[in-house]
This record gives C-alpha cells, structure tokens and sequence, in this order.
C-alpha cells in the first residue's frame, strides 16, 4: 500500500479530474482526492513524495511491432548515419564487437539523412561487409540486401517480381519474404534478451501498455506464441494482433485479435511510393500505387473474422487503400452486424472527408501515428514533391476526432522510436493549424483513448479507483505548457503497478520465470 502525494495528478477521464493524492492497493488505485482528505485505512501507508511534479496514467503505444522493435534495437540502428561512410562505420563496429555473426540485421536507411541523398544499394553494402547483411528502410516497408545475403535467399524471394537483384532491393511481397527468412534464423534466446531490452525502454519513456503486432514467418508461429507468454514477465501490459488472414490459426490460440501489417498490409507506404492512391503520385504521373489483395479478397476475410468475433485491424495508408479496407468493413459488418467491434484502420495517413463519414457511421477506429507528422527520415518536402497539395492532408486529426471517431496513438516502432512526449508535441503542433489537438487532447490520445482501442478502459489509461495502478511522472504538466513548448517535457519516473520501475535482471531465464509467476499469480494485472 502506498501514498502518492505532492503532485498534480490527471485522471485523463472523460472530464478530466485533477487531485493531489492518490493511494495505491494491491497494485491498483485505491483512491484519488485530496492529501488532506486521506480516508483513515490509508493514514499508516508509505507516503511517496514526488516533488511537485504531474502524474498521469502510463502511457500506450497502439501500435508497434515489438519483437522487431527489440531485434533492431539489439542491432544497428543506421538513423543517424551521416553518409554511407559512417553507415559503415556502425556496422563493422557491431560486428567487432560480436565477430561470430552469421549475418547482420540493421534498419533505418533513408535517402533524405544521408550526404548521397539516395538510398544504398547492394554494391554500397557489399563495400561496407562482407556478412550477409539486410539494411531495413526506415518505413519498414522495403530493405536493401548484399551480395553475401542474396546468395542465401531462397528462390521464393530472388524470384518475386518486388526483388530487384541489380540494386539488392526487396519491396512489397519480397520484402516480406526477405524479412521471414531472416528472423527465422535468429536464436529464440536472443528473441529473448532483446524483448526485456526493448521493454525496459518503453517502460522508460513511461509506456505502461502496448499494442503490439505479430507473425513474421517464424516456423510454427513461434513467434506469436512466445510474445503471448513472455507478456507476462515484461513490465508492460501487451495487447497481440496475429498478423495472419488465417482466422482458424487465431481462434485456435484463443486469441481476440487479428491484423496488423505484413499479411494485413493492403497497401504500401509513401517512402516506396507505393501507398495506394485513387489519383496518382504528384512526381510520376503513372504510378497510384498497389494493392496487396482484391477487394474480394479483403471483404472475405473481414466478414469471417467479423463472424468469429475478433477484433480486426489492417494496415491502409493511401485513400484508396483506406476506401478498399472501408467497403470490407461495411461488407462484414451488414452480414454480421456487431455493435461495439472497434474494428481499426492502422495508419490512414490520407483519409478525405468522404472516407471519414463513412468511417464514423460504422463506429471505425483509427491507430494514427502522430511522430509521422516530424518525420527527419521522410520529412514534409519530400511529402509535398510525391503528394502535391495532399500533404496537407496527412493524420488529420482535428477532423477525424470531430467526426466522433476514437483514435489512438501509436509509434509503429522501429519505423520510429516510440517517445510519447514527442507524439503528443507533434498533435499539438501539426503542420496544418486546423488540424491540431489541445494538449489535454493529445494526452488522452495516449492514455485514455489508447486504453479504449483494447477495450481496456477502466484497466488501464486513466487514473480512476479500480484501474491498475501505472503512473508517469513528468517534470511539467502538460496541460501548463504551451504547444509549442510540449517537447520540452520529461519522464521524471515511472511507477507500473504501483512500484517504482527498477532494472530488469536474469536474462533470458530470468523473463522466462518472471512471466511463469505473473501468469499463475497477477495476469489480473496484465
């Protein structure tokens, strides 16, 4: 039992209440109020000073690929390569420093941070290492090869029209083969390791939840089922979306929840230019775009996943892509009417008004990525060059929240690094002055409407007696600060079930039992 006293705390409520205490119990809020009205059950407990600063609930994440998220980040991240010289450079210090690597999985190539102001291809690589090496692109929809790599693709890449074995580059269907076969080969106990990395830093940054998406070619879905056990030893909350348009694999598990991207990726992404358009790219008059399935295809699968009551997500970035992913849902949903499914759009980046009305009627939600909006690798120029007067019209927030449709924020890790306090800058600073959120919007949009997308309300994202008690603690209140001045903020700490976060420790074993004894003993606090 603890004390939480000496702050300003926000309830990120409907109507958002603000208190100065709050008692914890059992890992729960067990009250809220003020210090001086501490009900007498609680006079005796552990007071906890935090020094005047802001609480509010733990922040969620509604969208990341966590097991990728941790595998890069045990990697090398390239992001901040200057030129190709100093990408080198990072990749053969790794290597250094692990020199019995088989192969080398890295991420982050963009063509708009580096001095050659292009992306690398496989004769760059192949001067860079000599180890098979994969570089993923930033967006996380393409990757580059070396020589050393492609000789060990198996035809089902080399062959798909989406490799292109002069550049060493992998897109669209390729690039999801390329991805399978090299996560394939990664020992689970790294998996492991990796995961308890990643999750400590998200638990650092003050994410106390996540929704995470899963399925990359593992053999018998390993994969999926290591993340449903493992959940239990990471300091977050996971929510699992099984990336797969297999409905039987998800029902089988018992699991509540498919999509995602990968199998459920309709369409592209605007870094490969291949995110599906109903009016072509401004720089190249020909190209709208693809799309991954029929229509027939989408509506098919939506309306028996709808029927096996799951809840449903899929990856559409372009209008067209959104519209194909919109008619599946009204597809599904006029067979098997459902009245509170929170089927979700992941993405949606160019949703127009038409697309938005027919969104709201169906109760739609929309897992937007707001660090997209102050994106170094794909920044507003390059928007402005391939979408003409469209980039104005990315993640149109202020329209879509108006309209009554609930979204939620997420970083869509690693494409970026998941930072709340820079998402919720980014809502309150879009590039479009009329599409920007208060910052008490922008909070819920990582709190309480975050929680609400997993139907986890009441669970989790707001600071109500009942809910698990999981606190991030800022050195300024959000809602004191100007929008322009929201970055400035900070996690001063972190507090996951009522317990200060504190390092985790054992290794992979060490999760291993963690997650056993969550499982038997506090799953009611997951």
């Amino acid at each position: 039992m603890r004390v939480f006293v000496n702050a300003i705390f926000h309830s990120c409520e409907e109507e958002d209440r603000v208190f100065t205490a709050l008692a914890e119990e059992k890992g729960r809020v067990a009250w809220v109020g003020e210090e001086a009205e501490l009900p007498p059950r609680f006079q005796k407990a552990r007071r906890v000073d935090l020094g005047g600063r802001c609480a509010v609930p733990a922040f969620g994440d509604t969208h990341m690929h966590f097991e990728s998220y941790a595998l890069f980040g045990s990697t090398v991240d390239v992001r901040e390569a200057r030129d190709f010289a100093q990408m080198g450079e990072l990749l053969r210090a790794y290597l250094e420093r692990h020199p019995k690597a088989k192969f080398l999985p890295a991420y982050g190539c963009s063509a708009h941070t580096v001095a050659e102001k292009r992306l690398p291809r496989r004769q760059d690589l192949d001067r860079m290492v000599t180890v098979p090496l994969l570089i993923v692109k930033y967006d996380g929809h393409a990757a580059v090869a070396n020589s050393a790599l492609i000789a060990q693709f198996p035809p089902e890449v080399t062959g798909d029209p989406g490799f292109d074995p002069e550049t060493g580059w992998l897109y669209q269907n390729a690039f999801y083969r390329g991805v399978n076969h090299i996560t394939a080969q990664v020992p689970p106990l790294a998996v492991l390791g990796s995961m308890t990395d990643a999750a400590q830093r998200l638990a650092e940054r003050g994410i106390g939840f996540v929704h995470t998406v899963e399925g990359v070619g593992y053999k018998n879905d390993i994969d999926i089922d290591t993340i449903r056990f493992t959940r239990y030893g990471l300091p977050q909350a996971f929510r699992v979306f099984f990336q797969t348009m297999e409905v039987e694999k998800v029902k089988k598990r018992g699991m509540e929840r498919i999509g995602g991207c990968f199998s459920l990726a309709l369409d592209g992404c605007f870094g490969s230019e291949d995110a599906a358009l109903s009016r072509p790219y401004e720089n190249d008059p020909g190209n709208t775009g693809f799309l991954a399935y029929s229509q027939e295809e989408v509506n098919a699968f939506c309306v028996e996943a709808n029927r096996a009551g799951l809840q449903i997500a899929v990856h559409a970035i372009g209008d067209w892509a959104v519209e194909q992913a919109i008619v599946a849902f009204e597809t599904a949903l006029a067979d098997c009417p459902r009245r509170d499914h929170r089927h979700t759009i992941i993405h949606a980046d160019l949703i127009p008004p038409a697309l938005q009305d027919r969104a709201a009627a169906l109760g739609l939600q929309i897992a937007l990525q707001p660090p997209f909006l102050d994106w170094a690798q794909e920044p507003g120029d390059y928007l402005e060059e391939i979408l003409g007067d469209r980039a104005r019209e990315i993640i149109p927030l202020r329209s879509l929240l108006d309209r009554g449709i609930l979204l939620s924020a997420g970083s869509d890790a690693p494409c970026t690094l998941p930072d709340p306090i820079q998402s919720i800058h980014a809502c309150c600073n879009h590039p479009d002055p009329a599409q920007r959120l208060t910052p008490l919007e922008a909070l819920k949009l990582h709190t309480l409407w975050a929680a609400r997308a997993s139907f986890d309300e009441g669970r989790h994202g707001s600071l109500v007696p009942g809910a698990v008690c999981d606190l991030a603690v800022l050195e300024k209140d959000p809602l004191a600060l100007p929008p322009e001045r929201q970055r400035e903020n900070r996690v001063a700490a972190v507090y996951l079930r009522g317990r200060p976060l504190a390092p985790a420790r054992g290794g992979p074993l060490g999760l291993v039992c963690r997650s056993a004894w969550n499982w038997l003993f506090a799953r009611d606090l997951k």
